[in-house]
């Protein structure tokens, strides 16, 4: 594990970029960004696209070390440049950005108001090749849409399982059981999703984890959790909130990092020249930023 990025992680102020919009999700991003489909055809020429818009984040003036500490991966462009340099090189020794890997392949059915995630095939090997790559951690999603204890129990089961696997192979594992903004019961959800991840952090022994949880209900109800010696770092999901929103949810709930996917991109056009694109990511960074250090 590489020492300075973990400081970097555990101490910096700023947030944590999300640009891992996988093969479900990178359409609607690239019509968001206003790339329909009638600009690609197939998957390849729909991840040159998506490594397009990326590679225009990472590159602009606006992204840099001192407000982001980290930006999440799709596999996909991990595997890619930028510059010549694969990406999480240029993330972190040209922008100082500490890369992250996304490694789940999507959610299964929801079962007991919960979708845990599909089996992560090849795990082991996409871990040996993110060491070689020098990504520091990974993320994993799973879902929350009720307060049930059997569902809210096997996703929190199954995320630490993985992230042992994860935490095995030299890499520190971002834990992301989401609960859905729009759930009747989100509050319930959180207090049983609270108490099922103290219970996991105790069995860790000496290692540490990160979370990444949705924006909850009650301001601080995550403070235990920012404190607690297990936990490297907690950041925050948008969830569909838009960006001021989510702001101002995250503004007050001290000591949690934003770690934004839709909310950093919004406003974000392929049509904008360079320097009005630049402008509105810089926009966008501020806030997000000011945030997060709050």
């Amino acid at each position: 594990m590489n020492s300075a990025q973990e400081h970097k992680v555990a101490t910096g102020q700023g947030f944590i970029a999300a640009l891992d919009q996988s093969g479900g999700s990178t359409p609607k991003a690239l019509k968001l960004y206003g790339v329909d489909e009638s600009h690609y055809s197939g998957d390849e020429q729909m991840y040159d696209r998506i490594h397009e818009m990326r590679t225009r984040i990472i590159k602009s003036p606006a992204f840099n070390g001192d407000r982001v500490l980290g930006a999440i991966l799709f596999e996909n462009t991990m595997d890619r440049q930028v510059e010549g340099r694969d990406t999480a090189d240029y993330l972190w020794n040209v922008k100082q950005v500490v890369p992250f890997l996304k490694v789940d392949k999507g959610l299964a059915a929801e079962t007991d108001g919960a979708q845990v995630m599909k089996p992560i095939d090849g795990l082991d090997e996409l871990l040996v090749r993110a060491v070689g790559k020098g990504v520091f951690g990974t993320k994993m999603r799973s879902v929350i849409q009720s307060a049930d204890d059997k569902g809210v129990a096997a996703v929190v089961e199954q995320q630490f399982a993985v992230g042992k696997q994860i935490l095995d192979a030299g890499l520190v594992p971002i834990i992301e059981p989401e609960v859905d903004i729009h759930s009747t019961t989100k509050e319930q959800a959180e207090t049983l999703l609270k108490a099922g991840i103290l219970e996991q952090l105790d069995g860790l022994g000496d290692r540490k984890v990160m979370l990444k949880l949705t924006l909850p209900t009650v301001d601080g109800f995550y403070s235990d959790l920012v404190s607690h010696p297990k936990v490297l770092r907690v950041v925050a999901l948008s969830g569909g909130y838009p960006r001021d929103d989510a702001n101002a949810r995250l503004s007050r709930n001290p000591g949690v990092i934003a770690s934004f996917s839709r909310a950093l991109t919004e406003g974000l056009s392929a049509q904008q020249s360079d320097a009005d694109f630049d402008a509105a990511l810089g926009e966008a960074i501020d806030g997000i930023y000011a945030a997060s250090i709050t």
